[in-house]
C-alpha cells in the first residue's frame, strides 16, 4: 500500500506539469491578452487609453518576455505561493480569492451531505422495492430533476419567490453584509441564505445519486451471494447492510476525484443567477476578460485536486471492496 501510494505521489508530479503546460497553452490562444481587451473596451465606451502606462504594465508583468520564459515564471511562482496578479482587480490572486473560496467550500460540503442524505434513503427504499408504485413515483420525481437544469430552476424560483413573498432569494447573505467582515451576524445570514442555493444545486445531483444507487443495489441484490444467504436466514436488514449496500457504495468513493474539484468550482452557471458570492463567477469572468493568473490559478488548483480525489478513491475503494486489489498479480 505504502509503495503504491508513494508511486502514485511520484507520477503526480509530472501529471501536474503536462496540466500546466496545457493550461498555460490555452489561456495564451486567444489573439491578444488583458490589456489588449481592456484597450478595446475603452475604446468601444470611448474613452482613451494611456497607452504608454499599459506598454509599462506589460513590461511589469513580463508580457514581453518569451512564452516560455512566463511559462516558467508562473509555475515557479506558483511553487512558492505567488499565484500571480489579477489584472482586472489589480489585487494579488489570493487576495481576489479572500472570503469566496470558504463560501464556495461551505455551499459545496453542504450540498453533498444533503444530497447523500436524501439519496441514501431513497436509492436503498426503490431498490428494496423495485417496480412499486412508491419506486415508480420516486423515479418520475427523479428524473424531472435530472431534465430541469439548475439555473432554470434557479430562474423559476427567483419569480415565484418575487411574486408571492416579494423578495429576492439572490445572494448568500443580507445586502448589508456585502463587502463586510466576518461577524457573527454575518455568519446567521449566511446561514439563513444557504439553503436556497444548496436545494438548488443539489436537485440533479440527488436524482443521479439515487438512480445509480438504486442500480448498483438491484444488481448487487441479484447475485448469488445474497440469495444463498437469503436461504440460510439472514434477517434482511443485516443482509442487506452487511453485503450488497456495502458494494454498492463504490460509485459512491469512486466520485471522490469530481467531488473535490466540484467543492471548489462550485455551481458556475447557478451561482451567476443566484448572484452567489463564490468563486464560480469569478472563474468565468476570468475567462471572459483574459485575466490570465486568476484563471490559470483556478485551473490549476482544480487539476490538482482531481489527481487527490482519484488517488484517494482509489486508495478507499481497496479499502472497501476486497475484491480491488491496487496492484495485480499473476494467477496460476
Amino acid at each position: 500500500m505504502i509503495r503504491y501510494i508513494l508511486w502514485r505521489v511520484l507520477v503526480m508530479i509530472p501529471t501536474l506539469l503536462l496540466i500546466s503546460a496545457l493550461v498555460f497553452t490555452i489561456m495564451e490562444l486567444p489573439p491578444g491578452d488583458f490589456f489588449e481587451s481592456q484597450i478595446a473596451e475603452m475604446r468601444a465606451m470611448g474613452e482613451n487609453a494611456d497607452m504608454a502606462e499599459i506598454e509599462a504594465l506589460r513590461a511589469r508583468y513580463g508580457f514581453d518576455k518569451p512564452l516560455v520564459e512566463r511559462y516558467f515564471h508562473w509555475v515557479g511562482g506558483m511553487l512558492v505561493g505567488d499565484f500571480g496578479y489579477s489584472f482586472e482587480y489589480q489585487l494579488p490572486v489570493t487576495d481576489v480569492v479572500g472570503d469566496r473560496l470558504w463560501l464556495t467550500m461551505m455551499v459545496s460540503f453542504v450540498t453533498i451531505i444533503v444530497t447523500w442524505i436524501i439519496a441514501f434513503p431513497i436509492g436503498i427504499y426503490s431498490a428494496t422495492h423495485p417496480y412499486s408504485w412508491g419506486d415508480y413515483g420516486l423515479t418520475f420525481v427523479g428524473l424531472i430533476g435530472l431534465a430541469i437544469p439548475n439555473f432554470m430552476l434557479a430562474l423559476v424560483l427567483m419569480y415565484f419567490a418575487n411574486i408571492w413573498f416579494g423578495t429576492s432569494i439572490g445572494h448568500l447573505m443580507g445586502r448589508e453584509y456585502l463587502g463586510q467582515p466576518m461577524s457573527w451576524d454575518k455568519v446567521k445570514s449566511i446561514l439563513e441564505h444557504l439553503w436556497i442555493p444548496v436545494l438548488i444545486i443539489g436537485t440533479a445531483g440527488t436524482a443521479g445519486m439515487v438512480r445509480r444507487l438504486r442500480a448498483n443495489l438491484m444488481d448487487e441484490m441479484e447475485k448469488q451471494y445474497v440469495v444463498t444467504a437469503r436461504a440460510k436466514g439472514l434477517a434482511p436488514g443485516k443482509l442487506l447492510r452487511k453485503y450488497p449496500l456495502r458494494l454498492a457504495l463504490n460509485f459512491f468513493i469512486s466520485d471522490i476525484g469530481s467531488i473535490l474539484p466540484a467543492i471548489i468550482s462550485g455551481a458556475e452557471i447557478t451561482a451567476i443567477v443566484l448572484s452567489l458570492e463564490t468563486t464560480g463567477p469569478l472563474l468565468i469572468r476570468a475567462l471572459q476578460s483574459q485575466d490570465m493568473y486568476l484563471a490559470g490559478s483556478f485551473l490549476m488548483f482544480l487539476a490538482f485536486l482531481t489527481v487527490i480525489g482519484v488517488l484517494i478513491s482509489d486508495i478507499a475503494l481497496a479499502m472497501l471492496d476486497p475484491r480491488i486489489r491496487l496492484a495485480g498479480g499473476r494467477t496460476k
